[in-house]
Parts: structure tokens; C-alpha cells; sequence
């Protein structure tokens, strides 16, 4: 089958797990003809290029939202772009287009007032933002422009009304103009995938199946290609976008009023996701809460933990050696949320309590100047808590064998002779330390799990659900509860052995790319054998050679015995009326996965261009 596979800042230009995620889906499944639609964040992804695809990726369209109007066609095409914006026809809009344009904005803006009711999964009727997005997308297809339009003073103008109308709140009723101007750029940027030229029978509509590595705006044209040709829509979420939203909102450039409107609008396009998609694989319970809390209904959740090569940490797994007996390690990327302060602060009582131990910090530093003066911060500090040990913290080395020292603890970055690869970093000590007063899911937890290392990790994130009792979880930002637990482990070795075992049965059984790629591949399965048949018997799409198309028939036609043969009558597959309850009675109207699905059953052929799209 075709797949859409849609990424927002992710693969191709990303180079950490959510890159590597994709990549693996992508390899793992050869059977599958995947088209990448990239959406690029920013100027530093545009000039680190892409990562090197696989060959199971047939075409690749990106799309920028990081400029302010490279790309869009004003009055004929822009060249040199694979993924542009529709442009209008070469003229402003005109009364009627006005018209449009007027009622759709102010509905979806007007929904973000919080004394709008959104609707409820699976709930009837339409709601306003809803009725708003979905208008824009259909007025950019049709006539263009939709980017000046957005940026016009009619749009200023439209959300100031909105935010001086009753129950607007008082945050959002002291927004002034330059809030107004800064919330439409913003809107204007965040909706910029409407306009985009994905949405035709050669892109997007010959898809048999949108996969979203992740919710928010990176789903939107999964939406689109759902709204304008019936494509199922399944969403992938390991970090759930509207809480990220909400954890960086404070340090974004805006007033108040700016970051409370960016808030409802991001959480009710949660919402609509989540009640369009008809699967959400979240990576985590920790996600799958955050996404029922979102509006997402449970009955379309179904969670999927990440995949993680466990071969490259096998030798380390599977070897005798376990460690330096007295030697903590940590391995991650030096920044505040890592919360690397609280974990000197908690070394300093180990190191009372065990004279011998170490501290070994494996990982380079956030990427800007914050990053830098985070760990020049951490280094001094790890000097001023052993003053007797170490005159002073020095740099040893240059590239990426550079490290810092002070004393007992050593800031290190994987790569030199002692740890030349991530694996052998790990394999350095007994015991694998996680500080994080924030995560989402623990990658470098898992990987400490398949290295059969006994961990001690704080509360956060999906850290609970990962560990399941196979280490020791303190509560975040508790130094001593921290150090409690790695003395314990320091002078119980029996117990660091139990653990890592354990650890490592649990990593294995969970964790791995094949039961990542399990899953994925019996949903895709799922999703297209249940989804309506794209194209009539009567019409066809040209080329079209007259092969059967899989999956046109159901599995039931099939199977050997009793039932009766299933005739493919106008690209639907009529069944069996057992195997229509078995999905339910009482199905009628609109159906269940398309329309056309009258009582007849359920199963009515699947998606797809012909043989040349699967």
C-alpha cells in the first residue's frame, strides 16, 4: 500500500529518535511504498540537510514554516520548490471569496473564546473551529491566496472583534494591537500547510493511508487528505504537542494574551485531530493520559511503545563485566531539565557515605549559549563541592574526547578512548542515573536497560511505566532521596546484578524495533482493510490496468466452508451479514469507516489508485 508519511521538523532533517523512528518504520517494512511530506521548522534545519533516505521512500515534498512567504505563489508558480503554497489565480479575491474568507475566520477564531463548547469525540453536528479550518483549506484549493488573506488588516481586525466579545476572559480581553498583529502572523504561519499543493489525486489523495509521526500542526494535511478524499488518518504521538506547547509558551517572545490565544487554538486543534484520526498510537501511558485530557476518545487509542535497536548494546548486555562496582553514570544532553545541579548536590552526600565513588556525566551540552552556561555552571559547582579533591575544574583534550574534570566527577563526551561509543558509556559503571525534573519517554533509560545496568531514576514523565520495578524510582528535584537510593545500590551487589537482568528481560520483550514494527504493520492492515474502496467499479482511475486491487474483497470471501461468495459490486465488497454484526448492528447512514456502508456490512474494499499506488 502507499502510505503519506507526515513529519513536522522530524525526518528527514532530524537527527535524534524522531528521525531515527521514521527510519526504522520506513526500513522495516519493505512492503510498503512510503511518500515523506516534511514540514522544516526552521533556517538551521534547512541548512544541515536531509538525512539519508531509505530506498522505501518514493517521493519527498518539504515545506517551510519558519519564512514569511518563501514559496507562495502570488500571481504564478514559484520554481525550484517541492513543496509550495497554492497561490491564487493572479487577482485579489473577489466579493464573493470575501465573503467566505470573513465567515471562516471569525467562526475559527471566534472558537477559541474558552466559553465556546468544543465537541465531544464522536459527538454530531459541527463545531466552530472546525467549520472555520476546514472552510479556509477548501477556499485555498479553490482560489489561492489564502496566505495574504491571513495577513490583511481584515484579519487583524477580526480578532480584535473576537477578543473585545463577551467571555473572551480577561487575559485575552487586554490583548492591544501589536498582540493582534503578532497572533495573526502566528496564525498565518501555523496554518500555512492549507495552502499547500499536496492535496490532489498525484499526492496526498492517491495515499491509501496518512501516518502523522506526530499531532498538532504536523497533522493537519492528514486532515485535509481525510476531508477532500476519504484517506484514513493514523497518528503516532511519543511526545504529545499541545504539552510541549504548554511547557515552552512561557519562554516564547509574546505578551499574555498572545500565548493564551496560541494555547486554545493549539488545544482545539488537538482536539480535532484526535477526533478525526481513526487510530492514535500514543508512545507511553504517560502520553495516553494527556491525550484522553485532550479530548481524544479511548476507543481509538491504542498504545505503542517506540522501538530501540537492543543489538548494538548486546555485547555490553550480555557480558561479565558489570561496571565499575563504584562508579554512577549519566549519559544525556547537559540542560536545566536534566536537572544535573540536583544531582551533584545528591553525589555530594554519596560521596560521604562511599569515599571511593564516582560520578561519571556522559553528554554534550543543549545546543545555543544557554547549553554552554549550563554546563560551565555545572562544572564549577562540581568544583566547589569537592574543594579537597580538585584545585580547580580543567578541560583535557579537544574534539569530541574532550572532557572536564573535578575531582571525583567527570564531564565527558562519548567518542574518547575510555568510551568510544554509547554502549561502552554505559558499560563504564554499576549504576545508571537518571535526574530529569522533566521527560517524556526515557530513551537513554531503556538503552541503560538493555545494557542490563541497575538504574535509579527520578518520578517524571513515563519513567514508572518503562522501569516496572526493575529499578529504583525517587521522587524529582529530592537530592537526598536520590543519594539514599545509590548508596543502597553501591553496597548491594546482588541486588545491582537482580535488577539489570531483570531490566534487561523487560527491555527486550517491550522495547525493541520488531515489536515496534509489529504493531505498525498489523494497524496499517487494519486501518486499510476496514477503509472505504476509493474507486467505483464505473470509474476508474486512468492507467488503471483492470488488475485486482488488494484488499478489495474482505478476508471472509476467502476462507474455506460455508460462506457464500462476496461479488465486488461498485468497489464495495458485500459480506456476509455474520460478518457484518460482527462489528455491530444497527449500521446504517453514514456507516462505520466511509460512507456507503448501509447494513450490508462494514467491509467496503479499501483505498487505493490501482496496483501501480500499492
Amino acid at each position: 500500500m502507499r502510505i503519506g508519511l507526515l513529519t513536522d521538523g522530524g525526518h528527514p532533517y532530524a537527527t535524534g529518535e524522531s528521525g531515527l523512528w521514521c527510519d526504522r518504520l520506513v526500513r522495516g517494512l519493505p512492503q510498503h511504498e512510503f511518500d515523506l511530506y516534511a514540514l522544516r521548522r526552521s533556517a538551521r534545519q534547512e541548512r544541515g540537510g536531509r538525512s539519508t533516505l531509505p530506498d522505501g521512500i518514493g517521493r519527498v515534498r518539504t515545506a517551510p514554516l519558519w519564512t514569511s512567504g518563501a514559496g507562495i505563489r502570488q500571481a504564478g508558480p514559484v520554481r525550484g520548490l517541492s513543496g509550495r503554497l497554492a497561490t491564487g489565480l493572479g487577482r485579489a479575491y473577489g466579493r464573493r471569496e470575501r465573503r467566505r474568507f470573513t465567515a471562516h475566520v471569525t467562526a475559527l477564531v471566534g472558537a477559541l473564546r474558552p466559553g465556546v463548547e468544543a465537541r465531544e469525540p464522536g459527538g454530531a453536528g459541527t463545531v466552530p473551529f472546525s467549520e472555520g479550518l476546514y472552510g479556509l483549506a477548501e477556499l485555498a484549493r479553490e482560489h489561492g491566496g489564502l496566505h495574504t488573506a491571513l495577513r490583511s488588516e481584515a484579519t487583524a481586525r477580526i480578532v480584535e472583534a473576537a477578543c473585545r466579545a463577551p467571555g473572551a476572559g480577561r487575559t485575552v480581553h487586554s490583548a492591544t494591537v501589536p498582540d493582534h498583529l503578532a497572533f495573526v502572523a502566528e496564525l498565518e504561519r501555523v496554518l500555512r500547510p492549507l495552502s499547500l499543493d499536496w492535496y490532489d489525486e498525484e499526492s496526498l489523495g492517491a495515499a491509501d493511508l496518512c501516518h502523522a509521526a506526530s499531532g498538532g500542526v504536523a497533522a493537519l494535511p492528514g486532515l485535509l487528505a481525510k476531508r477532500f478524499f476519504g484517506v484514513p488518518l493514523l497518528v503516532t504521538e511519543y511526545q504529545v504537542p499541545l504539552c510541549t506547547h504548554y511547557l515552552t509558551a512561557t519562554g516564547a517572545p509574546f505578551r499574555a494574551p498572545v500565548r493564551a490565544l496560541l494555547a486554545a487554538f493549539h488545544a482545539r486543534l488537538a482536539r480535532e485531530v484526535y477526533g478525526q484520526a481513526a487510530v492514535v498510537t500514543p508512545g507511553s501511558t504517560h502520553v495516553r493520559r494527556w491525550q484522553e485530557r485532550c479530548g481524544a476518545d479511548r476507543a481509538t487509542l491504542r498504545t505503542v511503545y517506540p522501538g530501540m535497536e537492543a543489538e548494538r548494546f548486546r555485547a555490553v548486555g550480555e557480558g561479565d563485566e558489570r561496571g565499575g562496582p563504584g562508579t554512577l553514570v549519566w549519559i544525556g544532553r547537559i540542560e536545566p531539565a536534566k536537572d544535573l545541579i540536583g544531582l551533584l548536590h545528591a553525589f555530594a552526600e554519596v560521596r560521604r557515605a562511599e569515599p571511593g565513588a564516582r560520578l561519571r556525566v556522559f553528554g554534550a551540552p543543549a545546543p545555543g549559549d544557554e547549553g554552554d552556561a549550563y554546563l560551565a555552571h555545572c562544572t564549577a559547582l562540581a568544583a566547589q563541592l569537592f574543594p579537597g579533591e580538585a584545585t580547580d575544574a580543567h578541560t583535557a583534550g579537544a574534539g569530541p574526547a574532550a572532557f572536564r574534570e573535578a575531582g571525583p566527577v567527570t564531564f565527558e563526551e562519548i567518542g574518547g578512548p575510555e568510551a568510544p561509543d554509547l554502549a561502552q558509556a554505559y558499560a563504564a559503571g554499576g549504576i545508571v542515573v537518571l535526574s530529569s525534573a522533566a521527560e517524556g519517554f526515557p530513551v537513554g533509560l531503556v538503552e541503560a536497560m538493555f545494557c542490563g545496568r541497575a538504574t535509579v531514576s527520578t518520578d517524571v514523565g513515563a519513567v514508572v511505566e518503562v522501569i516496572g520495578g526493575t529499578g529504583v524510582v525517587v521522587p524529582p528535584r529530592n537530592p537526598g532521596a536520590l543519594a539514599d537510593a545509590c548508596i543502597a545500590l553501591l553496597r548491594d551487589p546482588e541486588r545491582r546484578a537482580r535488577l539489570g537482568a531483570a531490566a534487561r528481560a523487560r527491555a527486550l520483550e517491550l522495547f525493541t524495533v520488531e515489536q515496534n514494527l509489529t504493531a505498525f504493520r498489523d494497524i496499517y492492515l487494519d486501518l486499510v482493510a476496514y477503509a472505504p474502496s476509493r474507486w467505483a467499479a464505473e470509474a476508474e482511475p486512468a492507467g488503471h490496468t483492470g488488475a485486482p486491487r488488494p484488499f478489495a474483497t474482505p478476508p471472509e470471501a476467502h476462507v474455506l466452508g460455508r460462506t457464500p461468495s462476496v461479488p465486488v459490486t461498485s468497489g464495495a465488497a458485500r459480506v456476509p451479514s455474520w460478518a457484518a454484526g460482527a462489528r455491530g448492528e444497527g449500521m446504517r447512514g453514514e456507516g462505520v469507516r466511509g460512507e456507503g456502508v448501509r447494513g450490508e456490512g462494514v467491509y467496503a474494499g479499501v483505498r487505493g489508485a490501482g496496483s501501480s499506488d500499492v
